[in-house]
């Protein structure tokens, strides 16, 4: 993590050095001096890192460092604070100011280079007590003798034995993947001992991150028995192939962190002849990106059961007899909850347990003191170098990305929208040609989510998070780090828990003043419900997200934070924004939804780095036709061309306004509500101009209004998502164009023509929601059509008698919602051949239409037997029918 501090002040140093073009020389040359001495700094860190948790000397010389890094970042902050005050002589004052500041911190670096090397502070190249205690719990499951330590895998290594022997003549590849503790290991080698005598031979390696090519190849050819002279891993790999060429084999790749290690072992093997590799990693982008044929598979390792984990972990911690005594059940369900099913987890603490007095209090402790046990020296400090690992491996870019989700309390879901737009704004994301910041945002996630360090909660239908977090265990691991690194501040009480100049401070429980000096905090985030007030002493802020307090009123002082990129008040009771927040020119995301705002002053116009613009609140209690409520925009909202998220604004009156959207040219998403019918002919002209839209949502300006959207002959060529509600007089020839099409919801369209054959040959359609959006009397699903659809809603089709889905129609409908179509009477003709359909949800329908779905005289109950679940709901009771 040292190294990423500095690295990331590189970065930010480079950027300010080559956008401020008109900086003084003295200032110029300070800079350049300065990305010299870091640049040496960094290279001496990097050096340094793996030794930081042995050496306390070292410890010392980073946090001097860190501190210094920080001081650059408030001077180039400081300087565009004072940029963008109106005072040309105050701005000139604070140039010479930020010259000697400059200098200061170069001889302070100057002097931090020279105490390294006065106090010989060296790196070891031998193999540190770190990297022993991790490789012995690796090692621990490969010793016989430890079956006490295996619950839970029946059911997996049944799968992966039968895959191991079945017949088939290519090479077969499975990754076992998985986080860090979940037992890959161990169910490897309970698969490979069951497996290894069926072939000709056999092999097990480890593939350390400290192994290169040659020596993990040399290590698979001393388990064969081969010979292993020579350097030259053209030879080894030659050696290995004429070794294996005409055996049937199983080789096991343990621990795989390196992609190149494995290329250069498959170059090496022969196919056929039922051979078999298992490889298991911490790496899902490894194993995602080697996926490239059929004859690699991927099996994800998941917790324990909360069943299972009990059952693991009453066997640690009372290895007597494995039987909790009752005054411990609360206490143990509590430290369960903290291991969330993770092995190496339940493993450590139970034996920790065991080890103290079967007592309340003695568990309790453990219990609150987590964190401190985690670290170094501690009694779980080898569940810390274990994960850890993982952490350690990160480029910098994703160990400050990865390192930010210490900021959201434990347990608590982030959406993932909102994480990536967060890093953003920290300024963590990098440009790349062609791509947006949000694009390769998604990136970062997806490869922390592939290194099996942040998880994946709540899917959507394109297979994409909507919501994200990490392992307890890891989330307090990270908390440490964090504190260590000064990365971020966790308050859980007064400002008496505040760390000494905090960068980024989160407040999860109590009230907040900002009575003290504040200006070194970049980022404030509030996750109570109590009282925050919010000072001008956070003159430097970047970051406000103040979701959910019990602010009535816009703060005035937030208006006078010149830096702000990020602003949440979502779920506040404000009304109203002021004009001076015009002030905010650095303003990239402005989030007010479920706020009372209804307005947006033209002051805004003035926030030209405006990214995302999210005004809209849903109103589920007096909402007889729409539960989103916009807001109205100013008639010029086309000057905003950074734009990527507009919603949801109001079309009602404002024809100048929606004329003006074409100049928007950057919108990835937009929201539109209240469009009246003579307007819709102008958003389509609007539209037309948005050549990187992704979602649309229109909906018009009351139930009887149809929307007009059949003018559009260009529409966005990368639209993936359409939301239209509203009545459509005939349905939008060119919507049947859209080949990325991911998701089509239809509401109140009252269409008599069958949208189906216009909406069956999209090739990327995965979702279809229909809301009284048909009034003919059938639907049908022809043969080859819907290839990719996933997810099929039909709700309030009133007028419905029958659906017809003939044979080789839908092939991959996973999820059938029918919902409150009365005349409807059997299930759909043709369900029995959906083989991939896992769910039938009904919501309301006629008795008689469930009645034949029951088991024990159904009359239709043979046609959904194959379906694993089957849910009926009446007036919200539920009926299981599975």
């Amino acid at each position: 993590m040292a190294d990423g501090a500095v690295s990331f002040l590189l970065q930010k140093l480079e950027a300010f050095a080559s956008r401020e073009w008109n900086l003084q020389e003295n200032i110029r040359n300070g800079v350049r001096d300065l990305q010299q001495e870091l640049r040496s700094i960094e290279a001496m860190m990097r050096d340094a890192d793996a030794k930081k948790d042995h050496d306390h000397q070292l410890k010392v010389w980073i946090q001097e460092v860190r501190t210094q890094a920080y001081a650059i970042e408030d001077v180039i902050d400081l300087f565009r604070l004072h940029q963008d005050q109106e005072s040309v002589w105050r701005h000139l004052k604070m140039r010479r100011s930020i010259s000697n500041l400059i200098q200061d911190i170069n001889i302070r670096l100057g002097i931090i280079k020279q105490k390294k090397e006065r106090y010989h502070i060296m790196v070891s190249t031998s193999v540190s007590a770190e990297t022993n205690t991790y490789l012995n719990v690796r090692v621990a499951p490969l010793i016989p003798g430890r079956s006490d330590d295996i619950v839970g895998i029946d059911e997996p290594k049944r799968k992966l034995v039968s895959w191991a022997l079945e017949s088939n003549q290519k090479l077969k590849v499975m990754f076992v993947v998985g986080m860090a503790g979940l037992g890959k290991t161990t169910l490897a080698r309970s698969v490979y001992e069951m497996v290894k005598e069926r072939f000709d031979c056999h092999a097990w390696i480890i593939a350390s991150k400290s192994k290169t090519k040659p020596e993990t190849l040399r290590s698979l050819l001393e388990e064969l028995g081969c010979s292993t002279e020579g350097s030259n891993i053209v030879i080894l790999m030659h050696r290995l192939q004429n070794f294996l060429q005409h055996k049937r084999y199983v080789i096991v790749v343990d621990d795989l962190w390196v992609k190149d290690v494995w290329e250069s072992i498959r170059l090496a093997l022969p196919d056929g002849n039922h051979n078999r590799i298992i490889i298991t990693t911490r790496r899902g982008d490894i194993a995602n990106s080697c996926r490239d044929d059929d004859s690699i598979d991927i099996h994800k390792v998941q917790p324990l059961s909360p069943q299972r984990a009990k059952q693991l972990f009453y066997k640690k911690a009372f290895s007597g007899n494995g039987r909790c005594p009752s005054g411990l059940e609360e206490v143990s369900k509590s430290i369960l909850q903290k291991c969330d099913g993770l092995p190496l987890g339940i493993i450590q603490i139970g034996r920790l347990l065991s080890s103290k007095r079967p007592s309340t209090y003695e568990w309790k402790k453990l219990h609150d003191s987590l964190e401190s046990e985690l670290r170094s020296g501690g009694g779980l400090s080898d569940i810390m170098r274990v994960l850890s690992a993982s952490y350690e491996d990160l480029p910098y870019r994703l160990k400050y990305c990865f390192l930010y989700t210490s900021i959201f309390p434990e347990n608590n879901p982030v959406k993932r929208r909102r994480l990536i737009r967060l890093w953003i704004a920290e300024g963590f994301v990098t440009e790349e040609g062609g791509k947006t910041l949000e694009e390769v945002g998604e990136e970062y996630l997806n490869e922390l989510i592939g290194r099996s360090l942040i998880k994946a909660n709540e899917m959507d239908f394109d297979e994409r998070p909507i919501t994200v977090g990490v392992h307890s265990l890891m989330h307090r691991i990270i908390l440490s780090v964090s504190q260590e690194e000064n990365f971020c501040t966790v308050c859980a009480g007064p400002n008496g828990n505040l760390a000494d100049k905090p960068r980024r401070l989160s407040i999860q429980t109590g009230n907040f003043d900002a009575s003290q000096d504040l200006t070194c905090v970049r980022t404030f985030f509030s996750f109570s419900t109590g009282r925050v007030n919010i000072g001008s002493n956070f003159k430097l802020l970047k970051v406000l997200d103040i979701q959910s307090t019990p602010f009535q009123n816009f703060p005035s002082a937030i208006t006078d934070l010149l830096l702000l990129r990020y602003l949440s008040l979502r779920n506040t009771n404000i009304r109203s924004i002021p004009k001076s927040l015009r002030n905010l020119r650095h303003l990239e995301t402005l989030d007010l939804k479920q706020t009372l705002v209804t307005k947006v002053p033209k002051a805004v116009l003035q926030l030209e780095k405006l990214r995302h613009l999210l005004v809209y609140r849903y109103n589920m209690e007096s909402a007889p036709f729409d539960i989103v409520r916009g807001f109205k925009a100013p008639k010029r909202i086309g000057a905003l061309k950074n734009l990527q998220k507009l919603s949801f604004v109001k079309a009602s009156g404002q024809h100048r306004m929606i004329q003006g959207l074409e100049n928007l040219t950057q919108l990835r998403k937009l929201g539109i509500v209240e469009l009246a019918e003579e307007h819709g002919a102008s958003l389509c002209l609007s539209i037309e101009k948005m050549p990187n839209l992704h979602s649309l949502n229109v909906t018009s300006l009351n139930k009887e209004e149809p929307l007009k959207l059949d003018a559009m002959t260009n529409p966005p060529p990368l639209l993936q998502r359409l939301y239209l509600k509203g009545p459509l007089e005939r349905f939008p020839q060119w919507v049947s164009s859209l080949h990325d099409l991911e998701r089509i919801r239809l509401k109140w369209s009252s269409l008599t023509e069958n949208l189906i054959a216009a909406l069956q040959n999209l090739p990327n359609l995965t979702e279809l929601q229909l809301l009284d959006a048909y009034t003919g009397t059938q639907l049908d699903f022809n043969s080859g059509k819907f290839p990719k659809l996933k997810i099929l809603d039909l709700q309030q089709l009133e007028q419905v008698r029958s659906i017809m889905m003939e044979e080789g129609t839908l092939p991959c409908l996973q999820k059938l919602i029918i919902s409150r179509c009365s005349r409807l009477v059997r299930v759909p003709k043709g369900i029995d051949k959906l083989i991939h359909l896992q769910m039938l949800l009904l919501y309301d329908m006629p008795g008689t239409f469930v009645t034949r779905l029951r088991k024990n005289g159904g009359q239709f109950r043979h046609l959904v037997r194959h379906i694993p679940c089957i849910h009926s709901y009446n007036q919200g009771q539920l009926e299981d029918l599975s």
